[in-house]
């Protein structure tokens, strides 16, 4: 409680995590001190602050909880039952397109953990964040991580019926200059589109009157007919069989990129991360998305 309560920074806020009133936490942590014989916190009317043997308490009593904590995690590992808090960042657009509506089966089906998700394009530090895993798509940096490969990251490029019908389907890459582009602001890289062609690999650098900072708003645009778009197939595979979108230049497409759960390398990896990437290898292999393109994914 007196580790929380430094923690949260007030009592309120330490009852609220603890789903104890605060005066019971207040009653406890003067108890603690009278038994100690020394005060531990400087009570003030906005926030408490820790005295000099409060801050020596606090650490000592911060390092014994987290070997707790390695101690029950380590048994729970020998158990082979996925338990606990399960904690990941996920890039924003995938998680929430293909992770999350996923959830239900996985949580029915271990009862025992709970999942805590970080959503962020960034690039965060594992380790010093605190996560099990990052859910990516892009390569891999860093020799103390473990890639494995979920899903191809495809991409194709389509239109609405209604803008084809409009201006036409562009034939060759080289005839997207011709064509209105939707931006993405975010990524300079989005916006160079790499086609395969009769001379090789060509970059082109796309245009148009339609700009945005996030790819939902980008994909509604693309269904608004707007303009086209080279936007993955795992967010468009259900619009292009629907008929909603239709993909233009499938015979330039080029395959750059490819969806990764990443970890810690550890010589024992906790059942809980294990049975997270397992169970999104076998949902995402068996998508209908992973079959529009070239081929299966590999």
């Amino acid at each position: 409680m007196f580790v929380r309560v430094v923690d949260e920074g007030s009592f309120s806020a330490a009852g609220r995590a603890l789903g104890l009133v605060p005066s019971t936490v207040s009653k406890q942590i003067s108890r603690l001190e009278d038994r100690l014989g020394s005060r531990l916190l400087s009570r003030s009317t906005r926030r408490i602050h820790l005295t000099e043997a409060g801050q020596a308490f606090y650490v000592r009593c911060a390092a014994i909880l987290a070997d707790i904590d390695d101690a029950e995690r380590s048994i729970s590992e020998m158990s082979g039952v996925p338990r606990g808090t399960l904690r990941v960042s996920g890039t924003v657009g995938f998680t929430k397109s293909q992770v999350i509506p996923r959830l239900h089966r996985f949580l029915s089906r271990y009862p025992e953990l709970q999942i805590e998700f970080d959503l962020s394009d960034r690039v965060v530090d594992l380790l010093a964040k605190g996560y099990d895993l990052a859910l990516r798509i892009g390569t891999l940096e860093g020799s103390s991580l473990v890639a494995r490969k979920l899903a191809s990251n495809r991409r194709v490029v389509c239109a609405a019926p209604a803008y084809l019908e409009r201006h036409g389907a562009p034939q060759r890459p080289s005839e997207l200059c011709e064509h209105n582009c939707l931006i993405l602001t975010t990524s300079t890289s989005f916006n160079e589109w790499e086609f395969n062609t009769d001379e090789g690999p060509r970059v082109i650098r796309v245009s148009g009157n339609f700009r945005v900072n996030h790819g939902d708003a980008l994909h509604q645009a693309l269904l608004a007919g707007i303009g086209l778009a080279r936007i993955a197939v795992w967010l468009v595979g259900p619009d292009i069989e629907a008929g909603r979108l239709i993909r233009v230049l499938p015979n330039h497409e080029q395959e750059s990129t490819a969806v990764y759960a990443i970890y810690p390398h550890r010589r024992h990896l906790a059942p809980k991360v294990r049975a997270f990437v397992d169970f999104l290898a076998e949902e995402l292999a068996a998508e209908p998305w992973s079959k529009i393109g070239k081929g299966p994914i590999e």
